[in-house]
């Protein structure tokens, strides 16, 4: 886990009910359920009637990790081209990113080297990367194996969670997981 003194972790002064605030993006294609993950994280609550995510949102969740209330703005961003130059401006100032992709969806995750290449252009650091193989509930019809994801994930450096809306602990844990990359 980053120490107190990282430069990765901001105090806001205007709110004092947190030690460390940390802000959080959510990206990857669209319809891979950025918006899912997120409602079950911060609200845990799930529904199936999402409609597509139009230029970017966000929610709140304080957490403790290590004695400490840390506050998490997770940004959903639009999977949609036509959307990136809005999204990506939200980019800078990103303490980690959560790159998800459908395990169902093959074109999608060949399109992780993209986010990863949007990632580089549009910070200054390296910051952590989490890649999340999402639907693990949906394993019948999955195209992309867990040895794939694995491989992937070890390559390009990222942590690696397989979380699905259905399992909120997984869910859960992704976000905090992130803190300690």
């Amino acid at each position: 886990m980053a120490s107190a003194n990282d430069s990765k972790w901001q105090k806001d002064a205007a709110d004092q009910n947190f030690d460390y605030m940390f802000k959080l993006l959510i990206i990857g294609n669209s319809s891979v359920g950025k918006t899912s993950f997120l409602f079950r994280y911060a609200d845990d609550s799930f529904t199936s009637a999402f409609v597509s995510t139009v230029g970017i949102d966000f929610k709140v969740k304080t957490v403790f990790r290590q004695d400490k209330r840390v506050k998490l703005q997770i940004w959903d961003t639009a999977g949609q081209e036509r959307y990136r130059t809005i999204t990506t401006a939200y980019y800078r100032g990103a303490m980690g990113f959560l790159l998800m992709y459908d395990i169902t969806n093959e074109e999608s995750f060949n399109a992780v080297q993209d986010w990863i290449y949007q990632i580089k252009f549009h910070t200054t650091s390296s910051v952590p990367v989490i890649l999340v193989g999402h639907k693990c509930d949906q394993e019948s019809d999955r195209v992309v194996t867990t040895d794939q994801g694995a491989t992937l994930a070890r390559q390009l450096g990222t942590g690696r969670v397989a979380p699905s809306h259905h399992h909120p602990l997984l869910v859960a844990l992704s976000p905090l997981y992130i803190l300690s990359f």
